[in-house]
Formats: C-alpha cells, sequence, structure tokens
C-alpha cells in the first residue's frame, strides 16, 4: 500500500471516532486565544462557515490545497487558508457551503470530491465566527481556477511533510501593537498559522507519518 493509500485509509478510519478535538487544535494557538475568548464569545446567531480540506494523490503522496488570500482591510488579510467562505441561504448545509466555496474561489468541482467527515468546528474571535472543517478526497490533482478578487496563489502542500518538526516554528507578530506569539507550519515559503494551522492541526493527529515507508 502507498503513502496515500495508508494516510486515507487512517484518516478514514479516525473520522469514525472521537475526534482529537481543541486538544490537537490548542498545539497551534496564538498566545492571544485565551485573552480574546475571554471577551469575545458566540452570539446567539454567530456567523456559520466552512472550509474544504481536500485530500488527493500526488506521486503517491497525499497532498492538500491551501489558497494564499489578497491584502485587504480585513483581519485575515494575505493568510494562507484552506479554500472556504461563510454560509449562504440558498445553502443545503455546511459540506454544501465547503464544496460551493471550494468551486468558487479554486474551481474544484464538487462531482469529483469524495466527503469523508468533518473535523471539530473551530471558533475564530477575532472575526466571531464558526468554521466547520470538512474533509473531502479527490481521485488525482484537480485542475485549478482561481477567483482573483479571493484568491492570489494557491499552495499545494504534502500532508507528511506537515508533520516533519523541521517545519514547525513559532513567529512574533504585532496585532493591534500588541506582539504575540503565534505557532505556524512551513511550506515552501508560506506560514500557516492561525485557525488554519489549528484546524490543520487537529488533521495532522489522524494519521502516522509514512515518509519513512515511501
Amino acid at each position: 500500500m502507498d503513502c496515500f493509500s495508508k494516510i486515507v485509509t487512517q484518516i478514514q478510519h479516525a473520522l469514525t471516532q472521537p475526534l482529537p478535538g481543541e486538544l490537537a487544535q490548542i498545539k497551534m494557538a496564538p498566545s492571544s486565544r485565551s485573552e480574546l475568548l475571554s471577551f469575545v464569545k458566540p452570539n446567539e446567531m454567530p456567523r456559520q462557515s466552512a472550509v474544504l480540506i481536500s485530500i488527493y494523490p500526488n506521486n503517491n503522496r497525499a497532498e492538500t490545497i491551501l489558497i494564499k488570500r489578497p491584502v485587504y482591510n480585513g483581519a485575515h488579510s494575505g493568510q494562507v487558508a484552506f479554500p472556504g467562505g461563510k454560509v449562504e441561504p440558498f445553502d443545503k448545509d455546511l459540506v454544501d457551503t465547503a464544496l460551493r466555496e471550494a468551486e468558487e474561489e479554486v474551481g474544484i468541482n464538487p462531482s469529483l470530491v469524495t466527503v469523508i467527515g468533518q473535523l471539530t468546528p473551530l471558533f475564530i474571535p477575532v472575526s466571531n465566527i464558526w468554521v466547520q472543517p470538512v474533509v473531502g478526497l479527490l481521485a488525482q490533482k484537480p485542475k485549478l481556477s482561481l477567483s482573483l478578487q479571493e484568491v492570489e496563489y494557491t499552495i499545494h502542500a504534502k500532508l507528511c511533510d506537515l508533520k516533519q518538526v523541521e517545519n514547525h516554528s513559532v513567529k512574533t507578530i504585532a496585532i493591534n501593537s500588541i506582539p504575540i506569539s503565534a505557532p505556524y507550519y512551513k511550506v515552501d515559503k508560506e506560514q500557516i498559522w492561525g485557525a488554519t494551522a489549528m484546524i490543520m492541526s487537529e488533521l495532522l493527529e489522524l494519521f502516522s507519518d509514512c515518509t519513512m515507508d515511501e
């Protein structure tokens, strides 16, 4: 069994079991998160959103697609994220939201995605929104068509590489002139931090590294 098949089999099984949840997410949480959560709570009508974690084979290795957000006047300007966005009234459910947004942002055809489960929802206090990560399989690396208003470019990240300690680090950034520590994953020249890193942290706990088996 190749590395891709091993990882997918493990993830599929793990998604039928109790998830690592917040204990996994918090490993990659910025130092400001606990303080923010002390005074920013989901309101009675919290906004809902969903992202798609697409997993596909590339040379028998499991990869996922991330996007680089353009620079804009907003909380997530210029950040690396999974394709996704807010729920629309016409969405049937959060899975539908994730698939629709992935198609709109990067051109992934929903009919080519086999949804295998969902990770633990994550509340993002800076934008007062709940994010539902949806995990889906693709039979092959997809041909993409980017919405340039929402996506500057895409990043193809190898899941096994993200488990390697040399690709984990911490940076200090200033938010509202206050320095905070932010753990991040390194992918090429990009840094995955914040909510995306917290979601990725839970995903990476669903399988064991098989790089040495290749």
